[in-house]
């Protein structure tokens, strides 16, 4: 079979196959699934990239490869998916549509930037990367499953717009020119302790434990 397959690629891979099935399941109906899904997506990303720099022993096109299906499973992941849950979660037309469609596209611009200026830096330097310029779109996979958590907190009329609003601005974010830290292991360990918390709050809320 053509392509490459490494410990990082295989997770990258799981992290897509579980935003696939969260799509299926918010047309479905399942939103706690779904939540579910986008949040493992998120975690696949948050230890796929670190694991890749571990294994020493990688060729030029394994690492190639590794940034490319990196970002088209993260436009998958943290685009596409998102703007589904946008289109059929809480939805209020038409702000439900200009979400979903912005998300996308603020998405594929901020990965297709990245690409570019991280094959740039690689052939100056071999220094690991210490920040990113716009969110990086993995946070989406924190952001909306925390709203959705704390959906009790806020009036009901209101959730919606709450909801359709925080992705919008989420979106802008992806392609504002500002620097974010990259996070060192005690924010990736930080990050991965919030998502346990969510998962634990999602397997409570649906009366799982």
């Amino acid at each position: 079979m053509i392509g490459f397959y490494n410990y990082s690629v295989i997770l990258t891979y799981i992290g897509l196959l579980s935003s696939v099935f969260g799509i299926t399941q918010i047309i479905e109906g399942n939103e706690s699934l779904a939540f579910l899904c986008l949040l493992l997506s998120g975690i696949c990303d948050l230890f796929d990239g670190r694991i890749a720099r571990s294994m020493k022993n990688r060729t030029e096109h394994e690492k190639v490869f590794g940034i490319q299906i990196d970002s088209l499973c993260d436009l998958v992941c943290f685009g596409v998916f998102p703007a589904v849950i946008g289109y059929h979660y809480q939805s209020v037309y038409p702000m439900r549509l200009v979400s979903s469609l912005l998300i996308v596209l603020c998405a594929v611009i901020r990965l297709g930037y990245f690409n570019v200026m991280e094959e740039e830096r690689q052939r100056n330097t071999t220094e690991n990367r210490k920040e990113y310029q716009g969110l990086p779109v993995t946070t989406v996979a924190i952001i909306l499953p925390l709203i959705y958590l704390g959906k009790h907190n806020i009036p009901e009329a209101a959730f919606p717009y709450v909801f359709q609003g925080f992705m919008i601005l989420v979106s802008v974010l992806f392609i504002m020119r500002i620097n974010v830290k990259k996070l060192s292991m005690k924010g990736i360990l930080i990050l991965f302790t919030m998502g346990t918390l969510i998962l634990l709050g999602y397997l409570k809320v649906n009366h799982i434990i």
